[in-house]
């Protein structure tokens, strides 16, 4: 089974609220976007958001240059559904991030909660670094969310990479400089705990020194 039949199989069988991922909202991320400054037109890419109720706090917070990718064509029709008539200002992608043709924007934020460590072979890695590369704003922001170095071994029955800082910037090589990392517990619906690693990056550049 490829990604995108795996995970609308999740969504197609499964309610949104009950995945061990669901989260109503993301105060994690939350309390770094808010302290960054950016403009409601700013450009935002949530890599992954399908379902997630990321979108509904953007546009809850005034944003309006939106784009949600998922790999699930189910996903996304899931959140389009919740969003209504509200789902219109939102631009949709269904494709793997790895290798579809994402829109000609340069993205203030590039937020991915629980897509990259999903990415156990290092070429994959390789090229969702290089649509980052592509796709992030020379002021950009990026927000990677991964299971912590303690965190569950496989997530949906498929296997996971799990990241502390050091291996997470190892990933997103010299180009990239981790800001700041957090531990975050999150607790699915069946209430049980999950570690997770939240990165902030930025181009190298923006912090005076390249990383290697």
């Amino acid at each position: 089974m490829n990604r995108q039949d795996h995970w609308d199989n999740i969504y197609r069988t499964r309610p949104v609220t009950s995945v061990s991922w669901f989260c109503e909202h993301d105060e994690a991320s939350w309390d770094w976007i808010e302290a960054w400054s950016l403009r409601p037109t700013d450009p935002v890419m949530d890599v992954g958001g399908g379902a997630s109720t990321f979108v509904d706090d953007l546009l809850c917070r005034g944003f309006s240059d939106i784009t949600i990718l998922d790999v699930s064509e189910a996903s996304v029709a899931a959140a389009q559904r919740r969003l209504g008539e509200k789902s219109a200002t939102v631009k949709w992608v269904v494709g793997d991030v790895l290798d579809v043709a994402l829109p000609e924007r340069r993205y203030r934020l590039w937020r991915d909660r629980a897509v990259f460590h999903f990415l156990t072979e290092k070429s994959d890695r390789i090229a969702y670094v290089n649509q980052l590369r592509r796709s992030l704003a020379a002021d950009g922001e990026v927000l990677l969310a991964t299971f912590a170095a303690d965190g569950p071994e496989q997530c949906s029955n498929l296997p996971v990479v799990r990241y502390d800082e050091e291996g997470l910037q190892a990933e997103l090589g010299r180009d990239f400089a981790l800001v700041e990392s957090k531990r975050v517990i999150h607790e699915t619906p069946a209430h049980k705990r999950q570690a997770f690693l939240y990165c902030h990056g930025r181009w190298a550049a923006r912090r005076g020194t390249a990383v290697s």
